[in-house]
């Protein structure tokens, strides 16, 4: 029997064809493949998928989602499934992303709202749960892909920095981490009389 994990790394997510020009076109060679003239064309992704995990993490340390477009016209995939993503291990020296599609699939576990229970029993499908998890996956993208755009909308070379993207999702989880002993400092302790 297949596994949750199997089941979704077979998708594809989808994303806002809006988001082609603004986002994914500036910084991904994505239709054209990898090549040794990347940097030479400025962009710093090859694959339109590598741009969507940081869209995804962006949704995720913001814990911010966005609704995809009902219109099936106006969305598209990246035409490769989860378990591919990041395999060329030898390619302008990639490493394997596996690790990354454990760490997605682990948050998609924790912040899917999917009762494991009724899926171990049969009562509620893997296609069904693998859909759940899809929808919050896209919806963190979405969000990532807005924050992205709104950003080089403000400032268009705010990610034309060395390490940009690692300082933005740092600085996301210093401040994720900031706000988390803030609130546990504001926690008393129940009286024990």
């Amino acid at each position: 029997m297949e596994s949750l994990y199997e089941a979704w790394a077979k998708r594809n997510p989808s994303w806002e064809k809006r988001y082609q020009s603004t986002v994914v076109d500036v910084f991904c060679d994505y239709g054209k493949g990898v090549s040794s003239f990347l940097e030479a064309r400025g962009k710093i992704f090859g694959a339109g998928y590598e741009i969507f995990i940081i869209a995804f993490f962006i949704g995720l340390y913001h814990n911010r989602t966005k609704p995809l477009v009902e219109d099936r016209d106006k969305k598209k995939v990246f035409g490769q499934a989860i378990q591919y993503w990041g395999n060329i291990e030898n390619r302008i020296g990639r490493t394997s992303y596996g690790n990354l599609r454990r760490y997605i699939f682990a948050a998609l576990i924790a912040k899917t709202d999917i009762d494991f229970i009724a899926l171990d029993k049969g009562e509620v499908t893997l296609k069904a749960a693998v859909d759940k998890m899809m929808e919050k996956m896209e919806e963190y993208a979405n969000y990532g892909f807005d924050y992205i755009e709104d950003k080089l909308i403000n400032d268009p070379n705010y990610y034309f920095r060395d390490i940009a993207f690692l300082t933005e999702i740092t600085d996301m989880l210093k401040k994720s981490s900031k706000a988390e002993d803030e609130s546990f400092d504001d926690e008393k302790p129940d009286s024990l009389d």
